[in-house]
């Protein structure tokens, strides 16, 4: 099914960013949200035209997407259906089943509705952190009910192609539970860690390194919109975090215990860390296959335009394509320390380049 027309609803960083994605393939698209400001700023990054709702029944849109917090998801698309806004609709809210729930409970029209869900985002928000490539490679939910018709689905599915993402088919309840674990939990785990560095000392920052960063990264993000996302997802993220908070009861009590000179708590301490790293492991890694294992190049890096090109410049000629690169800043010094995930054949031959060309190579 072709899109030749969409309507984004809601002019955050995912509704801003799925109408930069759908530009950049040449697809109109109109653009509406309550706040003047959000939708006047994604007007001026290149994201779509002014939709004028009182047009909307002669000329609609071939689909509408609705990127509201999950609690306005049902009303919206009531609305949106009375004026004949589109002929299908989505949504990107990151909780599906209460959604579609209260869809129904309004009456909704569930044959032109499919709800979805993009797994991408990032710590920042509204359509200044938008990005026309958010959603490259990243995995799209999508949870038809029994009512949808398949030209719906096929206009999501559409929808997703559009935006360069991996279709996932997956019901609303299988959907929330697992975001429960991969996304919802783990965030406000980063928030808990996050927040005993409220009152942490100046010494104990100064000597942050990047492990606390990537373990807090996302604990950045709105907590306003982060509390609309937890309550309508509320009982499997409890599940998830009920048995985060064992796991750490254990670990803590196991500490105790250590501390006052037993030399047999260490077991299931030890057991905790193993599991942890298995769970890493079966994170899945690039394109979504199974993750792959990198060698690491380090390179001291100068704080100063142009340094990360001229590095990338060396890989480029001596042929190493980077899997991934993380920066790690000198505390009170104008450098840092820059990690490049490289296939491990090819990290002799990249570091014998780098000192070659001036490189630091620690």
């Amino acid at each position: 099914m072709e899109l030749r027309t969409v309507l984004v609803v809601g002019t955050g960083l995912i509704g801003t960013s799925a109408a930069l994605a759908l530009r950049k393939r040449g697809v109109r698209v109109l653009l509406a949200d309550r706040e003047p400001g959000a939708v006047r700023l994604a007007r001026e990054l290149g994201a779509g035209e002014d939709w004028h709702p009182d047009t909307a029944a002669a000329d609609p849109a071939d689909l509408a997407i609705i990127a509201v917090p999950p609690a306005y998801v049902a009303t919206e698309l009531l609305e949106l259906q009375r004026i004949g806004a589109a002929r299908f609709y989505t949504d990107v809210a990151s909780v599906k089943a209460e959604p579609i729930h209260r869809a129904a409970q309004l009456g909704c029209d569930l044959a032109t509705y499919v709800a979805s869900h993009p797994l991408a985002g990032r710590e920042k928000s509204g359509p200044g952190a938008a990005r026309d490539d958010l959603f490259l490679g990243r995995p799209w939910a999508l949870c038809p009910t029994e009512e949808a018709d398949p030209e719906a689905k096929a206009a999501v599915l559409r929808l997703i192609d559009l935006c360069g993402a991996n279709a996932v088919e997956v019901s609303a309840m299988d959907h929330d539970r697992a975001v429960a674990v991969v996304s919802h939990a783990p965030h406000v785990a980063a928030s808990a860690v996050a927040a005993r560095l409220a009152d942490a000392t100046d010494v104990a920052l100064g000597l942050a390194g990047q492990g606390v960063r990537d373990v807090t990264r996302i604990a950045g993000s709105d907590p306003g919109l982060w509390l609309g996302i937890l309550s309508g997802n509320a009982s499997p993220v409890a599940e998830v975090l009920e048995a985060v908070a064992n796991d750490l009861a254990d670990a803590a009590s196991a500490l105790r215990a250590m501390a006052e000179g037993d030399g047999t708590a260490t077991g299931e301490l030890t057991q905790l860390l193993k599991r942890g790293v298995v769970g890493h492991d079966r994170i899945p890694g690039k394109h979504g296959g199974p993750a792959s294992s990198y060698a690491a190049v380090q390179v001291v890096i100068g704080d100063s335009p142009g340094q990360l090109a001229r590095l990338f410049r060396v890989c480029d000629e001596v042929g190493v394509n980077v899997e991934d690169v993380r920066l790690e800043h000198a505390p009170g010094l104008p450098l840092g320390i820059a990690e490049l995930a490289v296939e491990p054949d090819a990290a002799a031959s990249l570091t014998d380049a780098l000192r070659e060309r001036g490189w630091q190579v620690p």
